[in-house]
Formats: structure tokens, C-alpha cells, sequence
């Protein structure tokens, strides 16, 4: 990916434990799907992982890849919810991948790999991935148009991961509008920089062409609401514990986590950015 592993490492190896803190108790760092409005985090995180599930089409029997797999929470919830026998995770993490090792979940092997070198031994029987295609284009690859097409050699490499006909249950952060004011815009940067260096969200229509020609889209629904919703809840989680984390990791790291949580929950609101899951489908 274009993410290198040093990159991936200064976004999520910051402390298991301090991530822990302002997570959910399952650690999925990535938007929930609040469906009613009345749901606690944990409870939106599990429905949106039975929306990606129901999306690859998952069984007990299924053999499913998670790629970019994070803390395997959505491991997790496959073999404990799902009750999935075998499943693969991907990362670049050091430390995410250690800590789903310490969860023996049984048939459920997760290795830090770059999803370009990566060669399963056989085909999987559905595949999942909750936001990690944005560690795969630069903003200066982006703006050399090279978007569409670092997608879509991403797309054509994971369906031959697949047997034809199998479903990939996925989920991308979008951009779309772009902030009018000096602050607004540095602080994009800034959680562009220094919170996830060498990241850019796609534009849905980047997505719409890259999937072609090997797979379709069956489903899709977007959830920037959802998101402002999930990181608001960060947010507050963060602050409840500002005192540990100036303590244990510093009064830098609180206050870098403030400022790009308070920028998320501002860019969902205001429409800079919003999150969509696809159902695709293999074709051939």
C-alpha cells in the first residue's frame, strides 16, 4: 500500500492501551452504523460489522480474509457472532497484529503484510474490508490523477483472492466538500500529517470506476452521519480521560487526538467528508 508500515505504525501504535480508552470495548476504529439513533457505540460497531458480514455473504463454512484488520475486532465478530471457522486478517501494524494474537481465536491467523506482497495459499470464500483503502493513495498521487487507477489495481489484485461469484463486504471514509476557511483546512492537514501521514480518503466516483471491470456493485449505503456520530463519541470518550493520557503518553498526544477528533466530527457535519459501504460482487 502506499502507507508505508513506519506511516501505519505512528496512526495506530501509539499504545494499545491508550486507544483502548476512548474506543469501544471491542476496539474497531472505524465508523459504526447507527440504524435507529438510539444505540450505544458498541452496539452500532456490531451492526455495522453484521451489514459487512451480510454484505460478503458470510456462513459458519465461509473462509473470509479481513484486509487492513486492525485490533480484529470484525475478526472477532466473525468467529464469536458470525461463527465463522477460519479467517485471515491483514496488516501493517505491529502492534494491532500482536493484540489479536493475544484473543486465540481459534482458526483465525492474522500476519503484518502490505496487501501488494500478500498470497493466500487458497481462495477465500468472501472478503471484508472497513476502511483501509485510504492508506493507498497520497494526496500527491491524487493530484497527479493516479487515484482511480491505484484503486483499481487494488480491486483487480483482491478478486483473484476470491472464487468468481464470491462477495466482498466494504467500507471507505470519503472526501467531498472542500473547507472554506484558513483553519478548517490546516486542521485537515494536520490530521493528514501528523495522525495519518501518507493517507487520502477517496471520492466515491474514484471508487465507482475502480471496482471495474471485476466486480459489481450490488448494495451500496453511505453513513456520514453515522461517522460524525461515532467520532463525537470518541471525542467525548477521549476528554473523559484527558487526565490519564497527559499523565501516561504526554500533553502532546492529548491534544494532537483532540484536535483531529474535533476535525472529524466538524468534517462529517459539514459535508467535507463522509463513509460508504458496498456490497460487490465477483464477476467471471
Amino acid at each position: 500500500m502506499t502507507s508505508t508500515q513506519s506511516q501505519i505504525e505512528v496512526s495506530y501504535d501509539v499504545s494499545n492501551e491508550f486507544f483502548k480508552l476512548w474506543l469501544d470495548e471491542n476496539m474497531h476504529y472505524t465508523s459504526a452504523s447507527y440504524l435507529t439513533g438510539d444505540e450505544t457505540l458498541e452496539q452500532a460497531q456490531i451492526q455495522k460489522c453484521n451489514i459487512l458480514a451480510d454484505y460478503a455473504e458470510v456462513t459458519p463454512e465461509s473462509f473470509v480474509l479481513d484486509i487492513g484488520c486492525g485490533w480484529g475486532s470484525n475478526l472477532e465478530h466473525l468467529v464469536r457472532e458470525r461463527g465463522v471457522k477460519r479467517a485471515h486478517g491483514i496488516t501493517l501494524s505491529t502492534a494491532q497484529c500482536e493484540w489479536i494474537a493475544q484473543k486465540k481465536l481459534g482458526e483465525v491467523h492474522a500476519i503484518v503484510c502490505d496487501y501488494k506482497d500478500y498470497v493466500p495459499e487458497e481462495k477465500y470464500d468472501g472478503l471484508i474490508s472497513i476502511e483501509m483503502i485510504d492508506h493507498l493513495c497520497s494526496p500527491a498521487q491524487a493530484n497527479k490523477g493516479m487515484a482511480v487507477e491505484l484503486y483499481r489495481t487494488y480491486f483487480n489484485k483482491v478478486a483473484d483472492w476470491v472464487k468468481p461469484g464470491a462477495c466482498f463486504g466494504f467500507q471507505a471514509i470519503l472526501r467531498n466538500r472542500i473547507p472554506r476557511t484558513r483553519k478548517d483546512l490546516e486542521d485537515l492537514a494536520f490530521t493528514a500529517d501528523v495522525i495519518f501521514p501518507g493517507g487520502l480518503n477517496p471520492r466515491l466516483e474514484e471508487l465507482t470506476a475502480a471496482v471495474n471491470p471485476r466486480w459489481e456493485i450490488v448494495e451500496m449505503r453511505t453513513q456520514r452521519e453515522c461517522y460524525g456520530r461515532t467520532t463525537g463519541e470518541w471525542l467525548r470518550r477521549l476528554r473523559m480521560h484527558e487526565t490519564t493520557i497527559r499523565e501516561k503518553w504526554g500533553d502532546q498526544v492529548f491534544i494532537d487526538y483532540e484536535r483531529y477528533l474535533d476535525t472529524c466530527v466538524r468534517a462529517f457535519a459539514a459535508h467535507w467528508s463522509s463513509d460508504v459501504q458496498m456490497k460487490l460482487r465477483r464477476i467471471g
